[in-house]
C-alpha cells in the first residue's frame, strides 16, 4: 500500500495541514510508535492484532475447512467484526472464486429468508462466528439457518465450521457435535480480526491464498517506523487526525473499484468504533467511485469544509474496450477502455477537490489481489491504532456498543438491565397523518 497525502496539505482555506505542522506532529508519532511497539511485544489487548501476520496459522485454517472446501456456497453467520473483515476479503476477490459467499449480518427477517431460499443447502457450508458465543443477532440467525437445513433434510453438523472463544455456547456446541472449530485469538477485538481465523475461514472456503494475504500484511508490518514520512499507515493515521483537529470531522472513504465497496464498510466500523470516544473521533462515511460522483461529489466540493476524502486506487485490473460509435459527440470514447475512463474520472475527481481546497488522500494498490489486500487491511488497522494514540483514547474498547447490547437483551427478557428500563423513557413527539 502506498499513500499520497499531497492533496491534504494546507491550501489558502481550511481545513488543511501544512508540511511544517506534520513535521511537528511527527514527534508525537514517534512516541506513539514506541507505545505501539511495546504493546505488540507484550501481546497487550488490542495491540496483539498487529501481530496477526506472524501469529495466524493458515494451515490450521485450511485443515478446518477441508470437509467443506468444495462447497458451492458459504453462509457466514456473524455481525460487525465477525463478518465485515471476511466479507471484505471474499467480495474483493469474488471474481477468482466459484463459491458464492453470503453474509447474514442483519436480522431483517425478509432479507434473511430471501438469502436462504436461493441457496443449494446440500452444497452450502455454514461458518458461524462469535467470540462469546452469545451474540444475540448471530445466535438467532444461526438457529434460523439450522432450522432451514433441517427442514431441507440436510445434516447441518456435516456442513458447519465454528469460530469462537475458549468457552461459551458455541464452543459447547462444537464439542458436543465434534464440529471443526477455530479459536478467536485472545487480545484481538473483532474489528481488528480480519487477518485471523475470524476473517480468513471464509477466504479459505472460497479458495483464496491465505499465505499471500498474511505475506502482504507482514510486508506492511515491516514499514512501521517512528516517522509518518517513512510509513504509509502512519502517514494516513496522522494526516487524518491532524485534519480532524483542523475541522475535517468527516472522513469519506471512496474506493474506485466495485470489488472494494465492502472494504469501505469495514473501514467505517474500524474508524468509528475505535476512535469515537470522549466526544472525539472522525465520522466515517462510505461512497463508491464513480457512482457517487453523481450523488455526493457536489457536497464534497461545495458543501461545508468539514471533510477528508480518502480515495482508494485499485491499480491494475482487467479491462474492457469501449466499442466504436458513429455518434460524433461520443467518438472519443471509442478510442478508450472502461478502465481508462475509470482512471480519468478518478483523477478528475481528485483534482476537482484539490482545486477547491478540499483535502483528500490517495491510497494506492498495485492490484486487488490477496497480497495487496492483506497490506491494505493491516495498514488501515495500524493507521487506526496510531490515530487512537494521538487522540489519547482507548482504541480497543466500545462501551457505547455494550450499552445497547444490554438494553436489547433486557427488552427480550434476557435479564434485568437498567439500560432496558431507559428505553421506556424515550421522549416522543409524533406527527401522524
Amino acid at each position: 500500500m502506498h499513500v499520497d497525502i499531497g492533496n491534504a496539505l494546507a491550501s489558502e482555506v481550511s481545513p488543511g495541514v501544512s508540511r511544517a505542522a506534520l513535521e511537528r506532529l511527527d514527534d508525537q508519532v514517534a512516541d506513539a510508535h514506541e507505545r505501539i511497539e511495546r504493546g505488540m511485544a507484550n501481546a497487550e489487548h488490542g495491540y496483539e492484532a498487529l501481530n496477526l501476520p506472524e501469529r495466524t496459522d493458515p494451515d490450521e485454517i485450511s485443515a478446518a475447512v477441508e470437509p467443506v472446501a468444495d462447497s458451492e456456497a458459504l453462509i457466514t453467520v456473524g455481525i460487525g467484526g465477525s463478518a465485515l473483515g471476511a466479507a471484505t476479503i471474499t467480495d474483493a476477490l469474488a471474481a477468482e472464486s466459484d463459491t458464492e459467499a453470503v453474509y447474514l449480518d442483519n436480522v431483517d427477517p425478509e432479507w434473511v429468508s430471501n438469502h436462504l431460499e436461493g441457496l443449494p443447502l446440500e452444497e452450502t457450508a455454514i461458518n458461524v462466528v462469535s467470540r462469546s458465543g452469545t451474540t444475540a443477532e448471530t445466535l438467532a440467525n444461526f438457529l434460523v439457518v439450522r432450522d432451514a437445513f433441517e427442514s431441507a433434510g440436510v445434516d447441518w453438523t456435516e456442513r458447519t465450521i465454528v469460530t469462537t472463544g475458549e468457552s461459551g455456547p458455541l464452543r459447547d456446541l462444537a464439542n458436543r457435535h465434534d464440529l471443526p472449530s477455530l479459536k478467536v485469538p485472545d487480545g484481538v477485538p473483532g474489528r481488528f480480526s480480519a487477518l485471523s481465523a475470524v476473517g480468513m475461514v471464509a477466504a479459505a472456503v472460497c479458495g483464496h491464498d491465505l499465505e499471500a494475504l498474511l505475506a502482504g500484511a507482514a510486508a506492511e508490518r515491516e514499514t512501521l517506523t517512528g516517522s509518518l514520512f517513512d510509513c504509509p499507515a502512519y502517514a494516513y493515521g496522522a494526516t487524518a487526525y491532524a485534519l480532524d483537529q483542523r475541522g475535517a470531522g468527516i472522513n469519506a472513504m471512496v474506493p474506485y473499484a466495485e470489488s472494494l465497496e465492502t472494504f469501505a464498510e469495514w473501514f467505517a466500523q474500524l474508524w468509528a468504533e475505535s476512535l469515537g470516544k470522549d466526544d472525539l473521533g472522525q465520522t466515517p462515511v462510505r461512497a463508491l467511485g464513480v457512482t457517487d460522483q453523481h450523488s455526493q461529489l457536489q457536497l464534497y466540493r461545495a458543501g461545508p469544509r468539514d471533510k477528508l476524502v480518502t480515495f482508494v486506487s485499485p491499480g491494475e485490473t482487467d479491462d474492457r474496450p469501449i466499442p466504436d460509435t458513429d455518434v460524433e459527440d461520443l467518438a472519443y470514447l471509442g478510442d478508450a477502455t472502461l478502465g481508462e475512463l475509470l482512471e480519468a474520472e478518478f483523477e478528475a475527481t481528485e483534482a476537482s477537490l484539490a482545486a477547491a481546497g478540499r483535502p483528500n488522500v490517495r491510497l494506492e494498490l498495485e492490484a486487488v489481489d490477496e497480497y495487496e489486500l492483506g497490506g491494505l487491511l493491516y495498514g488501515m488497522e495500524a493507521a487506526c491504532v496510531l490515530a487512537g494514540e494521538l487522540y489519547g483514547v482507548n482504541t480497543f474498547e466500545q462501551p457505547a456498543v455494550e450499552w445497547a447490547k444490554k438494553a436489547t437483551r433486557g427488552l427480550l427478557g434476557g435479564g434485568d438491565f437498567e439500560e432496558a428500563d431507559a428505553v421506556a423513557e424515550k421522549t416522543e413527539l409524533r406527527v401522524e397523518r
